[in-house]
């Protein structure tokens, strides 16, 4: 995160509704005069279109706005967004979170290259930083946020947010989250979530295997297990050590998998599956099968009606058969 890219071409051109920048309260003088580094906005939480995305370039400008990417098909994104509004509003202001259904909103899916949801991004000074994909753990998307804040402040945007009719960030948070609340987990679930919040990759684990042994038809089981197994493959390793062990072996079935995964957790779904689909031909049985596996894994991660599935599939059939 120490480098913030250019901005996509296509995150301009939307029409401009420049109401939710500089905009002073009712009585309140114009933002040019407010005192420096106040910045008062009618909530923390917006919901982004390609339409209106020109606001959020330039609110990005002031204090950083935090991009939730998911599609409203997705009760996981529905759970994890009401945990991202937490997280914002325990920042009291130094955040806005802007969520975009991908569905809905192709121009901003392809600008943020949302190949795997929930994914979240940022908008640091007009200019989008990746941040992480997949539903992390709270204390884990808070230590990403700190370092949001750290990019931000070396990029001169430090504003903080007040809320229209002074209403705290607090009390924001809890009105956004009040006209969808959710059901309960399932208890295997709850356990695997909590595991999860813990750090406790392995427990999550057992979780969701005894879900998935009691019925094996918990297709979200399943996939909380290929995503929380990936996590774990992942845990206590840098991207440089992985990219670098599969730079000196080609060749190596662990090592290209290390790779594979790293691909899959920053969104570089197709990256990973040619990787994969590339070595399987040169592989023993052995060898064969666990790439297979690994594979399926990531059709879980992904989502099976995702079309770069559909094309792996295909891709791993014609290797097989």
């Amino acid at each position: 995160m120490s480098n913030v890219p250019p901005p996509p071409t296509n995150l301009r051109g939307a029409v401009d509704l420049s109401s939710l920048v500089n905009r002073p309260p009712a009585g309140e003088a114009p933002a040019g005069e407010q005192p420096a580094g106040a910045l008062t906005l009618p909530s923390l939480f917006f919901e982004g279109t390609d339409a209106n995305f020109n606001d959020f370039i330039d609110l990005s400008m002031r204090v950083p706005v935090v991009v939730d990417l998911g599609t409203e098909r997705s009760d996981q994104w529905k759970q994890f967004t009401a945990v991202l509004d937490r997280v914002v509003a325990g920042f009291g202001g130094r955040l806005v979170l802007v969520k975009v259904d991908v569905d809905a909103n192709a121009q901003l899916a392809q600008a943020f290259q949302a190949q795997s949801v929930p994914a979240v991004a940022a908008l640091v000074a007009g200019r989008p930083v990746q941040l992480f994909v997949g539903a992390l753990p709270e204390s884990q998307i808070s230590d990403v946020f700190e370092q949001l804040l750290q990019l931000a402040a070396q990029n001169g945007v430090t504003d903080t947010v007040t809320v229209e009719g002074g209403a705290s960030p607090d009390a924001d948070a809890d009105a956004a989250a009040e006209p969808a609340p959710e059901p309960p987990l399932p208890p295997l679930h709850a356990e695997a979530y909590d595991a999860i919040e813990r750090g406790d990759y392995d427990g999550a684990i057992r979780a969701y295997r005894t879900a998935i042994a009691q019925d094996p038809r918990d297709t979200l089981a399943v996939a909380g297990l290929a995503q929380v197994s990936l996590l774990a493959r992942l845990s206590g390793h840098t991207a440089d050590e992985l990219r670098s062990a599969g730079a000196q072996a080609p060749d190596d079935v662990d090592a290209q998998l290390g790779v594979a995964d790293l691909d899959i957790s920053g969104g570089h779904i197709d990256d990973a599956f040619d990787r994969l689909l590339t070595l399987f031909p040169k592989l023993d049985a052995n060898g064969k099968e666990t790439v297979r596996t690994r594979i399926l894994d990531y059709f879980e991660i992904v989502g099976v009606d995702d079309p770069r599935v559909g094309k792996a599939r295909a891709r791993l059939a014609s290797l097989l058969y």
